[in-house]
């Protein structure tokens, strides 16, 4: 009884002390869904004597910002921090206010209308921007979208200002290098296709269509924020830990984040490289022209022991997987000798890791106990793909020297030579199922005979897949602007198309689902959002996130409810602040 005496009191005193916030606009009527951040004055002081970043193991007090948006009746509530602090008042088609906490009163803080046409158009996600490309050939935009739009966005202001035909070939050779296999032929066309329609639009911005409006459901939604790392940073996979810890991943700087969700504490442990490891790994002249990254090991996916509470890590740039225990904070590596890229993992019930090798084409599983790797080999779409993944090893060594095959063997609009095994999960009764990016299949693997089953998709570019409760798998399809649920007792595959505006215009990187309560999460990649999808009822509803260019790859949930997401757009500069984030959002 004392605890819980302690905790009302405690609950009791932080409303007493919460900000009542009334927004109207200038006739006095008052705004609804308007979102009220309380961010601080400056950026939380924090040691970064290890290279510009936080000290290994030294923990950390971060400054968590604080989003909430208004009722019916314009009104929120919002709690007062404990270092100096402003309010940013924002709604698409009205003015940015920003008061500092010394100015409030318990007037109404008044929005003007935006009426700058440029303005309005820029207060617009990504995804309307670029929902307004038209290239004349709707699969030459979907290959666009699949192949220049899963690092960062491109309708963003960094992306959509005007550049030559020459400036834009050359930012395409280098994403190429950085992984991107859009076709020789896009190549090609697109430079001049560009310069034309940005061009058009940045001329005429009230040709940027109308974004998903802001629902009344926001009202009930509070988003706390934690920056973390910098620029350079790329916050790209993490976890929700049993212990009731977060995880998050630096993949361009070998470092793992642990943070306290509910203080914004965190420590950073940097993950040394194994001796002989060079930079940049196994793909050395990847980031050649990147202006700083630590990458050795590239650490990637992360999942957690359902047995011992050890976290996984796939490093893509190296052959092994990293073991993290998060009581000792010992690092232990797991080594294998054939193929390449590990990426997405997940654990079964026999405490084994599985995971995709997406560049070898294939699926590999270490078993714990007997500290072996088995590799599992998938079909090829060609005898040429089979010789182009052989190829690997030397297009790895060229690419060390700076001339990466991609940028003079032909690539065609199917990708031929990297089917891209992706993302994975395990259904309850323990089959493994995985999807091919470029491939348009999925697949399943029987664990008990080894057997590998492959089923196309009638979507293109299935990229993350998860299991829900029932043992149904949920889809998400990348430039399709969609997800799709396939029941593997019947071989069906249904489809539902994102609630975004304009129609068609997101891409869905991932999802999870939240099978407590049954739902879908999905990543709005290209809409600064995440979605959720109640499977019961077919209902979505759509979360705003507070900075522009918030480009998002894993979703995770703690037991009680609340959803996590991070900034994870490479190159991280992109984003609103160029400040990549951790972000806590309470539905409810």
């Amino acid at each position: 009884m004392k605890i819980l005496a302690t905790l009302l009191f405690a609950l009791v005193c932080n409303v007493a002390n919460a900000l009542s916030i009334s927004i109207t606009d200038v006739n006095g009527k008052p705004i609804p869904v308007v979102m009220v951040s309380r961010v601080p004055d400056t950026p939380a002081k924090v040691d970064v004597s290890d290279d510009g970043y936080a000290a290994s193991g030294k923990l950390q007090q971060g400054s968590v910002e604080v989003h909430r948006f208004t009722d019916t009746a314009g009104s929120t509530e919002i709690s007062p921090a404990d270092f100096p602090w402003h309010l940013v008042i924002k709604k698409p088609g009205f003015r940015t206010v920003k008061v500092e906490a010394s100015a409030l009163t318990k007037k109404a803080i008044v929005l003007e209308r935006e009426t700058d046409a440029m303005e309005l158009a820029a207060q617009k996600p990504s995804n309307a921007w670029t929902s307004t490309i038209d290239f004349g050939d709707v699969n030459l935009k979907k290959e666009f979208l699949l192949q220049c739009g899963f690092c960062h966005q491109q309708g963003s202001a960094f992306l959509r200002r005007e550049r030559t035909a020459d400036e834009w070939r050359d930012a395409i050779k280098r994403m190429v290098r950085y992984g991107s296999r859009l076709s020789s032929a896009g190549q090609e066309k697109i430079p001049d296709l560009l310069v034309a329609h940005w061009k058009k639009i940045n001329a005429n911005p009230s040709l940027v269509p109308e974004a998903t409006p802001w629902p009344a459901e926001l009202a009930k939604a509070t988003v706390r924020e934690l920056p973390i790392g910098d620029s350079m940073s790329q916050m790209h996979d993490f976890l929700f830990h049993a212990n009731g810890l977060l995880y998050v991943g630096d993949n361009l700087q070998d470092r793992l984040y642990e943070i306290e969700p509910k203080t914004g504490k965190y420590t950073v442990y940097k993950i040394p490289p194994m001796p002989g490891d060079v930079l940049g790994g196994l793909l050395a002249g990847r980031l050649k022209e990147f202006p700083k990254h630590g990458v050795f090991q590239g650490i990637h996916s992360l999942a957690e022991s359902p047995k011992d509470g050890h976290i996984f890590i796939t490093p893509s740039h190296q052959r092994r997987l990293i073991e993290f225990d998060p009581k000792t904070k010992a690092i232990t590596y797991h080594s294998f000798d054939s193929g390449f890229y590990p990426h997405t993992l997940r654990f079964d019930q026999k405490d084994r890791v599985w995971f995709t090798l997406a560049l070898s084409n294939q699926v590999a599983m270490f078993d714990r106990i007997s500290k072996k790797f088995t590799h599992y080999d998938l079909p090829f779409r060609s005898f040429g793909e089979r010789i182009t993944v052989a190829m690997i090893p030397i297009n790895f060594k060229l690419m060390s020297w700076g001339i990466p095959m991609a940028n003079w063997v032909t690539i065609d609009h199917a990708a031929t030579g990297t089917p891209l095994p992706y993302g994975i999960d395990v259904t309850p009764d323990g089959k493994v199922w995985f999807a091919r990016l470029y491939a348009d299949d999925i697949g399943m693997i029987d664990p008990a005979s080894g057997n590998v089953t492959m089923i196309p998709t009638p979507f293109k570019a299935p990229r993350r897949l998860r299991t829900d409760r029932d043992g149904n798998l949920w889809i998400a399809a990348f430039n399709e602007s969609q997800i799709a649920r396939y029941e593997p007792a019947t071989g069906k595959f249904t489809r539902f198309d994102m609630p975004v505006l304009p129609k068609g215009s997101d891409t869905a990187y991932s999802l999870n689902v939240d099978k407590p309560r049954h739902q879908v999460w999905v990543n709005g990649t290209n809409s600064d959002s995440v979605y959720r999808f109640d499977i019961a009822s077919k209902a979505w509803t759509f979360f705003p996130m507070s900075r522009r260019a918030t480009f998002t790859r894993d979703v995770e949930f703690s037991p009680d409810g609340k959803v996590y997401l991070t900034g994870a757009s490479f190159p991280s500069w992109h984003i609103e602040d160029t400040q990549p984030t951790m972000m806590e959002l309470t539905p409810q």
